[in-house]
């Protein structure tokens, strides 16, 4: 099957074929405002992983570290991990402070089921050509690449629609860096703020990366899943399709990882040079475009800053702005 593997939890990746963001099942008919409800709520409970996320990506390490040991018994600096840099947020701005951003990224959430919905009708899969044999489905490529195209669409669609909503999720949670309050007099507000700022372009900032990193995900994850579902299970095996489903995942899961730095680099200019301490320096430097971003993060060897959440060691080209 061409549809591609779960994304890594917190929606940090495209969502794969049949699951819409957050890792749901597309919304069928009579069913959308059931997987919007949902969709609210995976992002309330997933919204301080993703909190606490975006500020290590922006290389707030408000915390110093301990002294830990690795595998082999040495000693090693690491930094806090997820539980306590959220204890640390929730001491600064209280428990409600977790969620700080959390209206603009439910309204975003929103918007991406509902678009990949509309696209979904508009563009309905079953007007593909479909293949009638059950042996050319599981080997045809080219249902695999009409599926990943379909998909594809929908992702890059509603990724265009919900993408303003998220650029204002990302600054509103930033501005605990700089414990500022531009972007805290509610969405309309800060839409207003950013049109006058910045102007329309102001919405879309990071969303180059975030595309690419969608379609690199989509086709790499659906492309793989495909040749070893054919190439490498065999029919003969009594557990083959149950393989072939926990490939997609698999898949999903690696291919995600190697596109993780898309998604730094797409937050990262979201929150560029847009007034807050988090997107000026030392934090960052201003950006003139994202492939600069990103040539500074690979120079650093910080193309992975905030990929992993719990055993974070301190390397040793990495520096960090001391508050």
């Amino acid at each position: 099957m061409a549809a591609a593997a779960v994304a890594l939890p917190g929606g940090l990746r495209a969502p794969p074929a049949g699951l819409g963001p957050g890792g749901r099942p597309e919304p069928v008919e009579g069913t959308e405002s059931l997987f919007v409800v949902l969709g609210a709520g995976f992002a309330a409970l997933s919204h301080p992983l993703l909190y606490v996320k975006l500020l290590i990506q922006v290389g707030h390490e408000p915390l110093p570290p301990t002294i830990g040991r690795n595998v082999l018994g040495r000693k090693v600096l690491y930094l806090p991990g997820f539980f306590t840099y959220a204890r640390h947020i929730v001491e600064v701005d209280g428990k409600m402070g977790i969620f700080r951003g959390l209206a603009p990224r439910i309204i975003s959430s929103t918007l991406s089921t509902v678009t990949r919905g509309t696209v979904k009708k508009v563009f309905p899969v079953e007007d593909m050509e479909h293949v009638s044999n059950k042996d050319d489905v599981k080997t045809s490529l080219r249902k695999v690449v009409k599926e990943t195209s379909h998909e594809m669409l929908m992702q890059c669609m509603s990724r265009v629609i919900s993408h303003p909503l998220h650029v204002i999720s990302m600054r509103c949670m930033v501005q605990f860096v700089g414990r500022e309050v531009k972007y805290s007099s509610g969405v309309f507000s800060s839409i207003g703020r950013i049109f006058k700022e910045e102007g329309i372009l102001g919405f879309f900032v990071g969303l180059v990366p975030h595309i690419l990193g969608d379609v690199v995900f989509l086709w790499c994850c659906n492309i793989l899943a495909h040749l070893i579902n054919t190439y490498a299970v065999d029919d003969n095996f009594s557990q083959a399709s149950v393989i072939r489903s926990y490939t997609k995942f698999v898949m999903g899961i690696g291919v995600s990882m190697l596109t993780y730095p898309f998604l730094l680099v797409g937050d990262l200019m979201a929150v560029n040079n847009c007034g807050l301490r988090a997107g000026l320096p030392p934090y960052s430097p201003v950006f003139t475009s994202w492939v600069q971003c990103w040539r500074h993060l690979s120079a650093q060897g910080q193309l992975f800053r905030g990929s992993s959440l719990l055993f974070r060691r301190v390397s040793a080209a990495a520096t960090f702005p001391i508050d």
